[in-house]
């Protein structure tokens, strides 16, 4: 029995890892691999891609065409997947679809890095001019700088693939866009393909130029298709290295952190806090953070707490206020042309954080300071605890507050039970409770 077992277990591995192999085509099929760029460009889409590259190689296919859809994203995962698309061993088609989708800032770049560019009816691509991380014009020598590196750039990987290189200056000098027709009309991309399978058409026998100069025939009529789709993990990882959510789940971890420490006890604002932290941390690893936003965040929730503890009247919570906004649009850098936070989004974060400060923390705090009140028609007869010796003054603890207690009718040792004889002020005279007080309170308890 335990050989029959092994010899399953054994089975059941080689199975798996047959399974994971990649699958040979057809015999005298040719083989086309299909990837995905959709959404903000990070370092899950470059490592992605770059996987995809390498399973192309590996499967012996004659194109991998990506599929895509992106605003834009960082520009040092767009750098890496450009340097694996001018490198990749396979013909590299880009694809944008469906129609509504774009290719834009980061998207032109890592499209005319690709040996061909097909674009579906209701698409577009373009505007790439550099911007700051907060989405402003960089300007001086700098932004000078920064536009020069970019304009020589396009223009060699437009020249590289035969397109359009004065087209694609324009996209990134004056954030020119164009339409698919307009696109393939001014050689910007090669084809348009209403869907996919038009597509497969459209490339058969076509004859691409490789950056190596090598000649490469495509061959991809009756091709088998490998989709090739981000794992469930890198789904996930991908939506959380969105700049804007990555700086919306740090809010919420404060907000839930500190609501926390103001009403202990909560317990559900403390554990989301924890968990919007802790996928914060994994999103923020991933993004080019800048070190002088994190501190002026940090600064501005110091002043939003010293505002409500120090009642300054406002003046902190300004300043806290300023620090925020200016912290927030530093926060993240993700290139000349990337995409950093989206200004509506710091500018709700800053109302939002405001709004929380002044009025709920605030009066949570002024509620805990509030001193407790009890009418002495409730305190007389009720029973407490000394819980210090009364000769004749001490502190007894009645209905769970203490009180300066103190005797007429002689010294009480601490912690004997006490009734309340009438209150006086502040202080409340206690007697000792008697032996029918005692027994009674027994049965009770």
């Amino acid at each position: 029995m335990p050989a029959r077992r092994f010899f399953k277990s054994a089975a059941a591995v080689l199975w798996g890892v047959l399974l994971a192999l990649p699958r040979p085509a057809h015999a005298g099929a040719a083989v086309v691999d299909r990837a995905y760029l959709s959404g903000i460009v990070n370092s899950i889409s470059a490592s992605y891609l770059g996987a995809a590259v390498d399973r192309a190689n590996a499967d012996g296919a004659t194109a991998l065409i990506v599929v895509t859809d992106t605003p834009g994203g960082i520009s040092t995962s767009m750098d890496e997947i450009v340097g694996r698309f001018l490198n990749s061993p396979v013909p590299i088609v880009v694809y944008v679809a469906p129609a509504g989708a774009r290719a834009d800032s980061a998207g032109l770049f890592i499209a005319q890095a690709a040996d061909l560019v097909a674009m579906a009816p209701g698409t577009n691509l373009g505007s790439a001019h550099p911007i700051s991380s907060s989405g402003t014009d960089l300007g001086g020598d700098l932004g000078q700088k920064v536009l020069n590196d970019a304009v020589t750039r396009i223009r060699s990987l437009a020249q590289m693939h035969g397109r359009n290189p004065d087209w694609a200056e324009q996209a990134v000098r004056q954030s020119a866009n164009v339409g698919a027709e307009e696109a393939v009309h001014l050689g910007v991309a090669d084809l348009i393909a209403r869907d996919f399978g038009q597509l497969l058409q459209a490339l058969d026998g076509r004859s691409l130029r490789r950056p190596s100069g090598q000649e490469v025939a495509l061959h991809t009529a009756g091709a088998q298709v490998n989709d090739l789709p981000m794992s469930a993990w890198q789904e996930l990882l991908h939506a959380l290295i969105d700049p804007n959510v990555a700086y919306l789940l740090m809010l919420v971890a404060i907000y839930g952190l500190i609501a926390e420490v103001t009403t202990p006890g909560a317990i559900l604002p403390g554990v989301a806090g924890v968990i919007c932290a802790i996928l914060a941390l994994v999103a923020f690893t991933s993004l080019p953070v800048n070190i002088a936003g994190v501190l002026l965040i940090a600064f501005a929730i110091g002043l939003f707490i010293a505002d409500v503890k120090a009642a300054t009247h406002g003046v902190l919570t300004a300043g806290g206020l300023i620090a925020l906004v200016l912290g927030s649009a530093l926060l993240i850098d993700t290139g000349p042309v990337g995409l950093g936070l989206n200004p509506f989004v710091i500018a709700a974060a800053a109302l939002l954080t405001v709004i929380f400060f002044v009025l709920m923390v605030r009066r949570v705090l002024a509620a805990r300071r509030r001193t407790p009140f009890a009418g002495s028609e409730t305190l007389i007869g009720s029973h407490g605890e000394a819980r210090e010796q009364l000769a004749p003054e001490g502190l007894v603890a009645v209905g769970g507050v203490l009180w300066k207690g103190f005797s007429s009718g002689g010294a009480i040792a601490a912690g004997a039970p006490v009734r309340v004889v009438r209150r006086q002020g502040l202080q409340l005279e206690v007697a000792p409770l008697s032996e029918a007080e005692l027994a009674a309170k027994e049965k009770t308890t």
